[in-house]
């Protein structure tokens, strides 16, 4: 298990297990995440390049169901188990779900509560921004060994230029962007003061050698989208 409590991450746990908050995920990614309904479209195309017809998909921090639900719809023989420390996240999911909720086992944990597997494929996205770069390398690595040899992996997750200058005018973006399309000024300022205060970002270069470091290779970024990043990786 990666520990909470080694995390640093505690309040943002707290966050996402607030029913409420919950209730809405849906309307948050789409405005702060370009291009979010595309990145699972990608996803789905990826992973389905080399998995099985019948493939056994782990997915990382799949509180909210919104990776789920689009895999799901776009491959109907794959099963899934979905990971996500939040019990309310977990429940949005079983909503979001509906009837696909047949082909899935949510299990409320870390990564070392997850199955053994092997798994056929492993999704991680909007996740790994939340651990430190040890952490990030200990979890990828994890997923990894759940994985068959060859296996592709996803990921995707805030990766943007660490440099003070640049950090500021990559998070000034991130606002703008939120503010675009549609959120409220006062809550695209307040994410952003959040994202610079305590989200452990690194730079997509730092962040393709975690997951070499982790054991992956044939590592590619696919995704690029203002402040978001997303690599193909194989076991």
């Amino acid at each position: 298990m990666v520990h909470s409590e080694r995390l640093g991450t505690l309040d943002f746990v707290a966050a996402f297990d607030d029913p409420a908050a919950a209730a809405k995920y849906s309307e948050g990614p789409r405005r702060f995440v370009p291009g979010l309904d595309a990145l699972h479209r990608m996803t789905a195309i990826l992973l389905a390049e080399t998995a099985p017809r019948d493939a056994r998909v782990l997915v990382l921090g799949a509180g909210g169901g919104l990776e789920l639900q689009a895999l799901a719809e776009a491959q109907p023989n794959w099963t899934f188990i979905g990971v996500d420390p939040a019990r309310e996240m977990l429940l949005q999911a079983e909503r979001t779900l509906g009837s696909l909720i047949e082909r899935v086992t949510l299990v409320q944990g870390y990564i070392d509560d997850a199955p053994a597997g092997p798994f056929d494929a492993a999704v991680c996205l909007l996740t790994l921004h939340f651990l430190d770069a040890a952490e990030r390398e200990a979890t990828v690595n994890s997923i990894r060994q759940r994985m068959r040899p060859g296996a592709p992996f996803v990921v995707a997750h805030a990766s943007f230029p660490q440099a003070e200058e640049e950090r500021g005018r990559w998070l000034k973006r991130y606002e703008a962007y939120a503010v675009a399309s549609g959120a409220e000024p006062a809550m695209a300022r307040k994410a952003r003061a959040a994202v610079d205060a305590s989200l452990p970002a690194l730079g997509p270069e730092e962040d393709a050698t975690i997951l070499r470091a982790g054991g992956f290779r044939d590592v590619a970024m696919f995704y690029a989208a203002f402040t978001f990043r997303g690599w193909i990786a194989r076991a």
